[in-house]
């Protein structure tokens, strides 16, 4: 299935840090073709690979990998 970007945002720790190992994680807001929307939480680093930006189509493979249409 594929989702537009609606919104991208820092993830929040709370008042943890953020667990040893894992890069920065960014939450974004995603609408599928049907107008149905979901908060999926991914590497900042694997949107900036890519250049995934609010506005683009992505979807994910079997092991959730995150990747641009």
């Amino acid at each position: 299935m594929k989702y537009i970007v609606k919104r991208i945002q820092e993830a929040d720790f709370g008042c943890e840090e953020r667990p040893e190992g894992i890069g920065a994680m960014v939450l974004l807001l995603l609408r599928d073709v049907a107008g149905h929307e979901i908060e999926f939480e991914v590497q900042d680093a694997d949107l900036l690979a890519q250049d995934i930006n609010e506005g683009d189509w992505v979807f994910f493979d079997k092991d959730d990998n995150i990747y641009k249409e």
